[in-house]
């Protein structure tokens, strides 16, 4: 079965994107240093990509507005607006949960759930992530779009209400603190 994995960075208070919804501040110590370091590892099996429509969005038009950067692989992108897909970029209504459970049975490589904070937080909410990376950013931003939601427990929960993970690898690099965990 293809493995689920929320790939995204975050501040080192837990934000996102900031109160505006940017994400212009997704560097390491180091301006000028290659920070793509495990992205490049990472995409190597992945062959889908999930996102909501702010991020797509904020993706093809300030982003990379020239060009798809996620050429190559299929992208669903979960919204409520009527949009014509393409071969690989698919816009669906479906729910998030439900989408990411059907592409769970296909073959292929791995899910990339790639954001935003509504389709993280209902995948978080119903305990549908195999693997989270989180790249730690050296940034403290006091607000911003919370990666991880203050809601009720997730289904499938510890008797205390968390999702108790263990710890599969770190990585440091430019200031940025790669953190990969998995479900115990």
């Amino acid at each position: 079965m293809r493995k689920v994995t929320l790939f995204i960075a975050m501040s080192l208070d837990g934000y996102i994107a900031d109160r505006n919804g940017s994400v212009d501040w997704l560097a390491g110590q180091e301006p000028d240093y290659d920070d793509m370091e495990s992205y490049h590892e990472f995409i190597k099996d992945i062959d889908t990509v999930v996102m909501g429509w702010n991020t797509y969005h904020q993706v093809a038009t300030e982003l990379s507005p020239d060009e798809w950067i996620y050429r190559g692989l299929t992208t669903h992108v979960v919204t409520h607006r009527t949009m014509v897909s393409t071969e690989e970029i698919k816009f669906t209504k479906e729910d998030v949960c439900s989408l990411v459970t059907a592409l769970k049975q296909e073959e292929g490589k791995g899910i990339w759930i790639c954001g935003g904070a509504n389709i993280i937080h209902s995948l978080i909410r119903e305990n549908r992530i195999d693997r989270y990376h989180i790249s730690v950013i050296p940034t403290i931003l006091g607000s911003g779009l919370p990666l991880f939601p203050r809601t009720a427990s997730p289904v499938g929960a510890s008797a205390d209400g968390g999702i108790k993970l263990k710890c599969i690898k770190t990585q440091l690099y430019n200031g940025i603190t790669d953190l990969i965990y998995e479900p115990r």
